[in-house]
């Protein structure tokens, strides 16, 4: 049996990995600014995260939702002390998908609308109604299309307004940062807008911070990076369980829980909750917030000195880059005479830098080293 054809393949076996650093089977190192795709937020084998889960394995890996798990309440609080949200309530799933998956379902429940919107651009997720508000048509099968899941053009408050007119609309989702879309920040009027409408038509307001949470942009989400936002539902995975599958929701006090409503076999389990434990003790102990926020500064800053970026977009470390030529070959030089690792995006002539929080200063310089030369 082969594999099914998923993914175009870099040609190169990670065999070893520490921090942001990477081995292939050659014992050649490597240095990590993709992040396996913004999962990796504390670094590839960081020592407490080993020990944590190693730990757990000790006790129990896995036990199902149907008896109490008090390692889930103990994550649940330290996540609602870190996060700044510790009056919601959360559901716990295993990937971004089923987390916006969760959420949309949760915002029709509380609604009794059908309708969503999403915005141009946006990237939410593989599974049947998140890839129903992904604008990308080769990714959207027949049995997924949903002629009450609107597609709306980013950063225009009246095309919103006038959607939500037709009273069928149960919630509006946009991601914190649109990371596939190469790094697309959204205004603090257009969320704070969608925020106000969503409330005079009696909407919820979905914040996808898969990719852009748990400190990417130097804030635990990126939301926080403005003012008055308090979304009805924050979803979440990626960097919550630094390659341990995890993901989960954020739920307003508004919302009442009904026993049936949501539910999730994998979701929560005990390693799954010793992970993201370790993680979000790694972001406070390592003040990894502050320190995202510092090297992304002083990164934007170089890259703006470099001839062949045309622009930069993003905060913290995530970050896109537009280049004035295709990125593709770009990256391949990177990857093979260079040894860095970086993320493609929707656009051709766009890099993504995503890598793990705890990156050192030397390792970023050698990749504007190498971009420099490339580019020259």
């Amino acid at each position: 049996m082969k594999l099914f054809d998923v993914y175009p393949l870099i040609p190169v076996t990670i065999a070893k990995a520490d921090g942001a650093k990477l081995w292939d089977e050659k014992g050649q190192e490597y240095i990590d600014l993709y992040g396996g795709h913004a999962v990796i937020s504390i670094g590839h084998t960081h020592p407490h995260y080993v020990k944590r889960i190693k730990a757990q394995l000790d006790q129990i890996a896995f036990y199902s939702n149907s008896v109490q798990i008090p390692i889930q309440k103990e994550y649940a609080e330290k996540l609602g002390e870190l996060s700044g949200y510790p009056d919601y309530e959360l559901f716990l799933c295993n990937s971004g998908a089923e987390a916006n998956e969760n959420a949309i379902k949760l915002a029709s429940f509380a609604t009794g609308k059908s309708g969503f919107i999403a915005f141009s651009g946006s990237f939410h997720g593989r599974t049947s109604a998140a890839v129903a508000l992904t604008d990308n048509p080769k990714i959207i099968a027949p049995c997924n299309a949903r002629e009450d899941f609107h597609i709306l053009p980013w950063e225009d408050l009246d095309t919103v307004e006038e959607a939500l007119k037709s009273n069928g609309i149960a919630g509006i989702v946009i991601e914190g940062i649109q990371g596939v879309n190469g790094i697309q920040v959204p205004s603090p009027e257009f969320i704070q807008g969608l925020a106000s409408l969503a409330r005079k038509y009696e909407a919820k307001l979905i914040l996808d911070e898969v990719q852009s949470g748990f400190g990417r942009t130097g804030k635990f989400f990126a939301h926080q990076l403005m003012e008055d936002i308090k979304p009805d539902i924050i979803s979440m995975a990626k960097g919550m369980g630094n390659g341990f599958p995890m993901g989960g929701i954020l739920i307003s006090p508004e919302f009442k829980a009904t026993y049936g409503l949501l539910g999730t076999t994998f979701g929560g389990n005990q390693l799954a909750c010793a992970a993201g434990l370790a993680v979000l003790e790694v972001i406070e102990q390592e003040k990894l917030l502050e320190h995202t926020q510092q090297f992304g500064e002083k990164l934007l800053a170089e890259l703006k000195s470099i001839p062949g970026i045309t622009a930069i977009r993003g905060t913290g470390l995530m970050i896109g880059i537009d280049l004035d030529r295709e990125a593709g070959p770009v990256r391949s030089e990177l990857v093979q005479k260079y040894r860095i690792f970086t993320g493609s995006a929707a656009g051709k002539n766009t890099i993504r830098l995503l890598p793990p929080l705890n990156i050192e200063w030397n390792q970023l310089n050698s990749f504007l080293t190498a971009l420099k030369e490339i580019l020259s």
